[in-house]
């Protein structure tokens, strides 16, 4: 079978390309859909594997779509059956573009919603996974994974066009519309060039439109980060946080995930006489952030922050050695532990800074009970900065 196309024939190449597309599409949506209907509860390793191969596979579409379009650009059309329905031609090839873009957006903005977030389902090679100059951001991983989501349809509803279209040359005007693009010799229509006409612009106005609404439906995550307010709210006693963080690491398939809490607060009672003291903290759980793996954390399994959304630590501060340390229980998840916290605590007139670490084992609060130490590591580091002032 010739291997390039003609004005009445696909080349070998383009029907590889074709049916290797629709199997790998296909393929994909399956998995994706799985992937989707896992519990996180209680599969959180069969669903990050799941998702793993799709984004993969996702990445190995873009490939090949790709080496598609290049092929295409170099090879003449076979020209339409019938030239003269001037409206099923422009639907045809309407939906031919919809879906040539469709298979560049939806694996690159899946790619850029992976590298701009932490955590969850790791890309296998030979694919990387982060992109060049991109760096977490929930902005840019909001609004990448609403066009992800909104290409998704776009291409579903071309899949469906594009087969009812096929169908309806197979079976109602039997004509060689689906064989020419099966294996085979099959040539059919006229020597005349093909036409695109105004498909090609139209599909551009249709994504021109699609980029429009995915940066309104993105809206929420572009706020400016200084207009979202985060850190530590002043408490009482006799010493008032200014500033400060505090953040958690979670190891999830071997892979090391940066979090952290955006709001909480610390009663501070501190005697640099005595070098004692107690404080309270107060941390509000839904302002966690854990890169992609956030919304599930503070599920029922998890963090349960619709029964427990807040978690407190009460602890009595004594000197240790060069430094401090704060020990007293913890309630999180519903559960409550002894905690140790040391911490180094410099004074500078009416200006302290404070700097701490522990490890905490998630099984002593509940979360996470049905996850292995392979998929969800049992410790979870701890750190805890501030800046506090002298109360008046």
């Amino acid at each position: 079978m010739p291997m390039t196309n003609t004005a009445r024939r696909y080349g070998t190449v383009t029907k590889t390309f074709h049916w290797l597309t629709a199997l790998l599409i296909f393929a994909n949506i399956a998995l994706g859909l799985i992937a989707q209907d896992l519990s996180p509860e209680t599969q959180l390793a069969l669903k990050a594997q799941v998702f793993t191969i799709h984004k993969t596979l996702g990445l190995a579409i873009f490939a090949v779509a790709i080496l598609r379009i290049l092929w295409a650009v170099t090879q003449q059309k076979p020209a339409h059956l019938h030239p003269d329905r001037t409206a099923e031609t422009f639907a045809a090839e309407l939906v031919h573009w919809v879906l040539y873009a469709s298979l560049v957006v939806i694996p690159l903005s899946g790619w850029i919603t992976h590298a701009a977030t932490e955590g969850f389902a790791p890309i296998w090679w030979p694919f990387p996974q982060n992109l060049p100059g991109l760096v977490e951001n929930e902005a840019v991983a909001a609004i990448a994974s609403t066009a992800h989501w909104l290409a998704n349809w776009m291409l579903a509803i071309a899949i469906v066009l594009h087969i009812a279209g096929a169908l309806k040359h197979h079976v109602l005007d039997r004509d060689p519309t689906l064989r020419r693009m099966w294996f085979g010799r099959t040539e059919a229509g006229g020597a005349a060039p093909h036409r695109t006409g105004p498909a090609l612009p139209a599909a551009a106005a249709l994504y021109t439109l699609a980029a429009v609404a995915v940066v309104g439906l993105s809206a929420d995550s572009l706020v400016r980060p200084e207009a979202q307010a985060s850190g530590p709210t002043a408490g009482a006693g006799n010493w008032t946080v200014q500033s400060g963080s505090l953040a958690i690491e979670v190891m999830q398939f071997g892979n090391a995930v940066d979090g952290g809490f955006g709001q909480w607060s610390a009663d501070i009672d501190f005697s640099e006489e005595t070098g004692e003291g107690q404080v309270t903290v107060r941390v509000d759980v839904f302002s966690l952030t854990l890169g992609s793996a956030t919304e599930q954390a503070l599920g029922p399994a998890y963090f349960a922050a619709e029964d427990h959304p807040e978690a407190v630590f009460e602890g009595a501060i004594t000197p240790d050695g060069d430094g401090y340390v704060a020990t007293g229980p913890l309630s999180l998840a519903g559960e409550s532990t002894d905690v140790t916290l040391p911490f180094t605590l410099t004074i500078d007139g009416d200006t302290a800074r404070m700097e701490g670490e522990t490890t905490l084992d998630r099984l002593s609060f509940g979360i996470g009970e049905s996850q292995d130490a392979g998929t969800l590591g049992l410790d979870v580091p701890v750190r805890v900065t501030l800046t506090a002032t002298r109360a008046e």
